[in-house]
This record gives C-alpha cells, structure tokens and sequence, in this order.
C-alpha cells in the first residue's frame, strides 16, 4: 500500500487501513468463494451473515439487546432519514434542538408533516456554542437531538435529559466514538461515511416496543422502517459493499477495545490540538466559545486574516495534511478527528500548527 496521507477530510472520512485491506480482497474474492462482494447476490447465506454480524456487532458496541432493539441497514444518508422519522413517528407534534445546519434541515423536513417546536437554539450565536437553555414539551412524540456539528464543532458530550419523552438521535458524526447510554433513545441513526464506513448506507436503531406501538402504518413502503425490520435489511436490494466496510469497521471498533477505549484515543487526539488553540489564542481561535462544547470529532478555528489561512492550508497539504480547509458556509479551518483517524496523524498537526504560528507569528 502506498504512503498515506493525514486524512482530515469531515466525510467521506478516514477507514481504519485493515478494513481497506479486508475490503480491497473482498472486492476480488469475497469468503473464498471466487466471486467479489460487490457481485455476490444479497440473498446469498455468506451476505446475510455479513448483516447479521454488523446487527450484533453494533448492539454489543451499544450495550444494547437484541430483544429490545432493531439495528438496519438502509441508503439516502442521514438526509433521508430527516424525512423519514417524522414520517414514521410525527403524529402531532415534536420537540427539536436547534445546533447547526443539519439539526435546521431536519427541522425543515419534519415542519413539512406536522407541528415542530424548537426546544433549544443557537442560532443567535451562528451556532458556535450548545444552546444552555432548553424546554421540552412533555406532550411530543418525540424530541430530536443532533449529538455532534461537524460544521460548528459542537458536540453534546452529556445528552440533555428529557424525562419520558422518546428520544430520537442524529449520531452521524460521533457514532461510537464516545460512549453514551444508548438505551435513552427510542431511535439512533448515523450516515456511514464519518465514523462507520463509506458514503451509501446509513445505521439505524430502533427500540422494538415504541415502533411497534407507535410507527405510522398509511406511509409509502421504503419510507417505514417496519419494511426494512421485517425485511432484515434485504428488502430491496442494499448497498452490499458499504454495507460490508461497516461491518469490517464495527469488528475492528471492537478488536480496539471497543468505546472506553476509542474514547480515550479521541479525547487525547482532540486535546493535542486544542492544547495549541489555548497556547495561541489569538492566532488559533476557536470557533466554539464554550470549552465544554468543543468536539473530540470537528476541531474548527479561524486565523487572523484569510491570506494566512490560505498560506497555512498550502503549506499543509504540501506537508500530505489533507481536508483541513472548513465547511463552505463558514470559512476557516477544520481538522475532523474521527476513530480511524491515528494518534501520529493528529501529533504531526499539532507540530506543524507550532511550527507555522512561530514563523507567521
């Protein structure tokens, strides 16, 4: 394999190199039996076992039981998915907090179908801190969060309590790379293509009983996720390949040492860079005022005039530091930080944001 480069990208992001691997000989021989994983039939046992491993793979990372939880596999992207639960679960009306672009356009997606209140925002603030005030609606179908921005660089490190509320979750951007009680939601969902895999499937868990009991039945069929439960993922057909880079990563998530320590790798990764912002303030700021809410996943800053920025990210990729140039409606810098992202990758930043603050000081 040839040298990598330090993938900063914020998604399509960074695999761990041995699920290319895996990948790379799967995509000519997939379980030996001479044929690739991108021309195997879904129906076939080798690929159903490949779905059914990444389902218990996931519930084991979670801490959650299969008697208790759905785990599917299904296209359209965290973007689908804005449309899909209120589809599923709106039924009068649902609280959302407001934290960034994506949390707005679920907002947008779900005013379509019915009543949206938004608990929480901080959208006077042009998102760069987690709204401290908060009101939920005791009498919602739900309440959506969205735990981590990877445009803003905010992210919930401890989940807002909502009571008995079904809680529903955008984890697209921080799936399993901190630890949480996954048992508080009704329903978890995360486009691959930051943490989990590549770009074409999205993972959703889906608490048996509040599906059973409240999901909608007079919908379209791809758009219940009751088709894609009864149907185990197979009931068109998946992205096979995708679906396959996600169970390699959620194998290696575990051979890792699961999420204490995936946790303890990307608190150490974001605390190298943040430790530069604190030691030069004024030349590296922060885009998110509040320490607290600062992401282990999306580190955003800005620079003292855009020609330096423009220096520094030339100077970095020539250095093979790739995808550090942030979100187009914002500007600045960011450095994503996702699991597969390693520590080396993450120190040889922080070296150079020192070296290039001394010699543009």
């Amino acid at each position: 394999m040839p040298i990598r480069s330090h993938n900063f990208f914020a998604g399509p992001a960074i695999l761990p190199v041995s699920v290319l691997e895996d990948t790379r000989d799967a995509v000519m021989d997939f379980a030996n039996l001479g044929v690739s994983i991108m021309e195997i039939s879904h129906r076939d046992k080798a690929f159903e076992k490949v779905i059914q491993d990444a389902q218990q793979d996931a519930l084991t990372l979670m801490g959650l039981s299969a008697q208790d939880y759905y785990v599917i596999f299904v296209g359209g992207g965290a973007s689908m998915q804005f449309a899909m639960v209120p589809l599923n679960f709106l039924h009068k009306k649902a609280d959302y907090i407001n934290t960034g672009e994506w949390a707005s356009k679920a907002i947008k997606e779900a005013k379509m179908l019915g009543e949206v209140v938004e608990a929480g925002s901080s959208k006077a603030t042009n998102f760069n801190q987690l709204p401290k005030e908060l009101k939920f609606s005791p009498d919602a179908d739900y309440v959506h969060i969205t735990t981590n921005n990877t445009i803003f660089g905010t992210e919930w490190k401890k989940i807002p309590d909502v009571g008995s509320v079904p809680y529903i979750a955008d984890m697209s951007s921080d799936m399993l790379g901190i630890k949480r009680d996954f048992s508080k939601f009704s329903l978890i969902y995360a486009g691959a293509q930051k943490n989990l895999g590549p770009a074409g499937v999205t993972m959703v868990v889906i608490k048996k009983a509040w599906m059973e009991a409240k999901a909608k039945t007079n919908i379209p069929t791809m758009f219940k996720y009751k088709t894609h439960v009864d149907g185990a993922s197979l009931y068109n057909t998946p992205p096979v390949l995708p679906v396959y880079v996600v169970g390699r990563t959620l194998k290696w998530i575990l051979k890792e040492g699961g999420l204490d320590a995936i946790q303890a790798r990307n608190e150490k990764k974001a605390k190298l860079i943040y430790d530069v912002f604190d030691a030069w303030p004024n030349f590296y700021k922060g885009a998110v005022v509040n320490k607290e809410d600062r992401s282990l996943m999306n580190i955003t800053w800005t620079m003292p005039t855009a020609e330096i920025e423009e220096k520094f990210l030339s100077e970095a990729k020539a250095k093979k530091m790739l995808g550090l140039k942030g979100h187009r409606s914002v500007g600045g810098c960011r450095a994503s930080v996702y699991n597969a992202c390693p520590v080396p990758s993450v120190e040889a930043l922080a070296k150079f944001m020192e070296e290039f603050y001394k010699a543009n000081k």
